[in-house]
């Protein structure tokens, strides 16, 4: 009982934690203290510790020498080693799961792009930021996009990569306010190439979209370089 009750309150912090991280809520490079950790999500240190390794692990919080933990800090040579990370392996992953997708995995990806479209875009309390509604529903569709594929360990890889990215966008002021860039545009042609099954076209289509976005993000993150002080 006792171990099943440690499992859910460490769970629940990492996941109290991972949205913190993804909200922006908890700043890159800001120092993660356990004592206050358990003091803010009402938990014990050991939970606390234990959710930080799962982040380490997920790329969203690193481990410091002398400094302890840290969400990740932005820098503009990270975003371009992740974007080139991410343009191969999700275009990689998303080759195999069009040709290996069934009927079911089409559905969701339809549903999934559906709420997207219909989900506000802008935080209505601050307009320099997105919703966390949309980013919600945008990580949602483009993992729909990729869960055809029967590699796990290769969707893992993909899906923690995309959560990394995901610290740029919340902290991008430049998203979205480029003249004549539709983003929802690129989506729904991204979805009618999957639909398709044109595996090629899905995968330049989805290499120019994340290079895109991250033209955009290196416009706008702060240069705070990812190394130990």
């Amino acid at each position: 009982m006792t171990k099943s009750g440690g499992a859910t309150r460490t769970d629940g912090i990492h996941q109290a934690l991972r949205a913190d991280i993804l909200a922006g809520r908890l700043a890159p490079g800001g120092r993660l203290k356990f004592p206050d950790l358990a003091d803010r999500y009402k938990v014990s240190v050991g939970a606390t510790r234990e959710a930080l390794t799962r982040l380490v692990a997920e790329g969203l919080v690193v481990a410091r020498p002398r400094q302890g933990y840290l969400v990740r800090p932005l820098s503009h040579q990270d975003l371009a080693e992740l974007t080139q990370a991410r343009a191969e392996i999700e275009a990689l992953v998303l080759g195999l799961s069009v040709r290996e997708g069934d009927t079911r995995w089409e559905a969701d990806a339809v549903a999934a792009h559906h709420v997207l479209e219909r989900t506000p875009y802008r935080d209505p309390a601050d307009s320099g930021r997105l919703s966390e509604e949309w980013s919600q529903a945008h990580a949602a569709f483009h993992h729909a996009l990729l869960t055809g594929c029967g590699n796990q360990r290769l969707l893992d890889t993909a899906r923690s990569l995309r959560q990394e990215a995901e610290l740029y966008r919340q902290w991008s002021v430049t998203l979205g306010n480029e003249p004549g860039r539709d983003v929802a545009a690129e989506h729904r042609a991204l979805l009618d190439a999957v639909l398709a099954r044109d595996a090629d076209h899905a995968q330049k289509l989805l290499r120019d979209h994340i290079a895109h976005t991250a033209r955009l993000l290196i416009s706008g993150a702060p240069d705070q370089p990812d190394r130990a002080e």
